[in-house]
């Protein structure tokens, strides 16, 4: 229980405010018979603070392949928190949705430069028109990440994987042509995510990282430039107004959901 506490306590004082949360696997390719290893990172462009498996601090963890899916086991304070094998050849899909967490913002411009950086356009019309009080904002947030993982032949297809908010890779990108760019569509619930920001943080062989800004079509969809040999991190936060329920329990005025998605291009 000691080691249990340390490692909740470690992960908590995490900083969380604008960071990204993703899965970034060992290898985005590996031998059929070989094994999914992947961090859980907290961080920002595309460079983070590795999180070690514990279940305490998430409601799903699972591997899905074709029609199979099961949950990614491990030891209590692994690193790295995915280390299984796939549960077949082809592409392996890794989903993760964290629990609730908490975050306050003591000053307004930090909220508001926090809200201009993930798109939150009419956040300050939106906060004052619920006659929220500028300081001690507290926002609860929730983490849905995800990674494209080729075993062997790597051919599959990304789905829906039952996420809240949750991009969906329209092209593989271990088999398929992706010179005029990689698809990806954007779920938030039941609906798709029309002219959204699509944050793209592309890291070369090198580790040198560069971000650039893209936005969904009216059907959800993005074509994102890629190059071979580079890995990929796709990004996007949805902002809304926590129901009474939970605003009441938790002390929160605001509630955001992260969608992660990671892969790689082959060279």
């Amino acid at each position: 229980m000691r080691i249990l506490a340390a490692l909740l306590a470690i992960t908590i004082a995490l900083p969380a405010q604008s960071h990204e949360f993703w899965i970034e696997p060992q290898a985005y390719q590996i031998e059929p018979d070989g094994m999914l290893q992947g961090r859980l990172l907290n961080g920002e462009e595309f460079e983070g603070t590795q999180l070690a498996y514990i279940p305490q601090r998430f409601t799903r963890f699972t591997v899905a392949a074709g029609m199979q899916q099961a949950a990614v086991q491990n030891r209590l304070g692994a690193r790295p928190a995915l280390d299984i094998p796939p549960l077949r050849e082809g592409l392996n899909i890794v989903s993760y949705q964290s629990r609730m967490s908490i975050v306050s913002y003591s000053e307004w411009e930090k909220f508001l430069s926090f809200a201009s950086h993930k798109d939150f356009r009419d956040i300050e019309a939106r906060h004052d028109a619920r006659g929220l009080a500028r300081d001690d904002i507290r926002e609860g947030y929730w983490r849905f990440a995800k990674t494209l993982i080729a075993a062997g032949h790597g051919v599959g297809r990304d789905y829906r994987t039952g996420l809240a908010v949750e991009y969906v890779a329209l092209d593989n990108p271990y088999t398929e042509d992706l010179s005029q760019g990689m698809r990806v569509q954007l779920y938030y619930l039941d609906e798709v995510v029309a002219d959204g920001q699509v944050e793209l943080f592309e890291k070369a062989p090198d580790g040198a990282v560069e971000v650039t800004l893209h936005r969904t079509d009216e059907e959800g969809i993005a074509t994102l430039p890629v190059k071979p040999g580079h890995s990929y991190l796709v990004d996007h936060v949805v902002l809304r107004e926590p129901a009474d329920a939970l605003a009441d329990a938790e002390d929160i005025q605001w509630e955001t959901l992260w969608a992660a998605l990671t892969f790689a291009v082959p060279e």
